[in-house]
């Protein structure tokens, strides 16, 4: 059995690849950088550090590596492929769609009426519809889309650090949390769901990626944006959840998180898999061997206070379902606070400028540009202006 996976990134061989190859396939990887595909080539095998409680070496093996620019034997890797699977970003899967479109038309073409399944290893939520709207742009409209591609959804929860001490000489090597469960949506697979130790297929998938976004997503921005606010001195994650009232306030607030998850969700996630789930992520986010930086998790503050992103989502849902939400509005409320800055001692670029706009225009005009919040007026009376945190009060008008 063969996995062609797109992106030799972190979480393609320390997640996907990684389990794959433990189940038995062979495992393909398909990668822009050619200094890796090449070392892949070379050695066939590369290793997994775990850095947890409990470290370990795991060994991957029967793998290989395409350079993407070599189109002809992509479209043959995946013309032939028993599964596929993509971890690349969604900044690049524009760049990429046309090439896998190609491949599935050579595909039909060898074998007519042959059902493949894409895995979508990708922080996107409604991947499943972004791909297929993606994808029908370019294929035919005469290639049967819907029947042939099964568009399976995933949510990816393992964290690996952001640099890797492995050094030039061990290219491949790549660091991760010990954590392992792929899980997929069940309902996705054109072909039975396939055996791999560490994947679990859930039936109501959209729950499942929503626990991500509103619990571990949300967590972490809120133990990044509260930490920094009480800790601007600290550079780790880990260090300012060495604060009881760093680790509290988090801990609240993806409580709070979680409620209106579960009612958006009921009957699927029960008081006490919460409990655990949140509890398990605090410890997960704490470990010192990830090295995870503040200014990692919380940067990128476009991005990370859009509509569609952890922080407003769970926001306006619990809003709308008449649920406590001043704990979010807390963490929002740190979030335009947070100027950490990165390695060489700047922030993002991106972020930069989320600031001076913050300034010139003040953050009402943020939070209705930014966030998406069309009907601001009608929170005031609900808090939404004011969020009273432990440094003070913070005024949005």
């Amino acid at each position: 059995m063969k996995l062609v996976v797109f992106g030799a990134g972190k979480i393609g061989r320390s997640f996907i690849g990684q389990l794959f190859s433990r189940s038995g396939y062979e495992v393909v990887f398909i990668d822009k950088d050619r200094r890796l595909i090449n070392a892949i080539n070379e050695k066939r095998t590369y290793k997994v550090i775990v850095c947890d409680d409990n470290p370990e070496m795991i060994m991957v093996e029967n793998v290989r590596g395409v350079d993407v620019d070599d189109t002809v034997q992509v479209i043959d890797e995946i013309a032939s492929a028993d599964l596929m699977a993509i971890s690349i970003g969604k900044n690049g899967l524009s760049e990429i769609i046309p090439l896998v479109a190609k491949g599935f038309l050579k595909r039909e073409k060898d074998h007519p009426g042959k059902a493949l399944d894409l895995i979508l290893a990708e922080n996107l939520r409604n991947a499943n519809a972004f791909f297929y709207n993606a994808l029908s742009k370019v294929l035919p409209l005469d290639y049967p889309l819907k029947e042939r591609i099964g568009l399976v959804e995933t949510s990816i929860g393992k964290m690996v650090p952001l640099v890797d001490h492995q050094g030039e000489d061990d290219l491949l090597s790549v660091s991760a949390e010990s954590y392992n469960t792929l899980i997929v949506d069940k309902n996705g697979f054109k072909n039975p769901v396939p055996e791999i130790t560490g994947l679990e297929a859930k039936e109501n998938m959209k729950a499942w990626v929503d626990r991500k976004l509103f619990i571990h997503n949300f967590g972490h921005a809120a133990v990044a944006y509260y930490g920094y606010l009480l800790h601007p001195e600290c550079v780790f994650i880990w260090e300012v959840l060495e604060d009881t009232a760093v680790k509290q306030f988090a801990k609240e607030a993806m409580s709070q998180s979680a409620v209106v998850l579960q009612h958006l969700y009921p009957g699927i996630f029960t008081d006490a898999h919460i409990e655990d789930h949140i509890n398990d992520l605090l410890r997960r986010f704490a470990n010192r061997r990830l090295g995870d930086t503040v200014f990692r998790v919380g940067c990128d503050l476009y991005r990370k206070l859009s509509p569609d992103d952890r922080i407003v989502v769970p926001l306006l849902s619990a809003f709308h379902l008449g649920l406590p939400y001043d704990k979010m509005i807390q963490v929002l409320s740190a979030a335009l606070c947070f100027k950490a800055t990165g390695p060489d001692n700047k922030m993002l670029l991106s972020d930069i400028d989320f600031h001076h706009v913050l300034a010139e225009k003040g953050k009402k005009a943020v939070i209705e540009d930014v966030c998406g919040f069309t009907n601001i007026e009608s929170l005031r009376d609900c808090g939404f202006y004011q969020a009273k945190i432990s440094t003070g009060l913070w005024n949005f008008s």
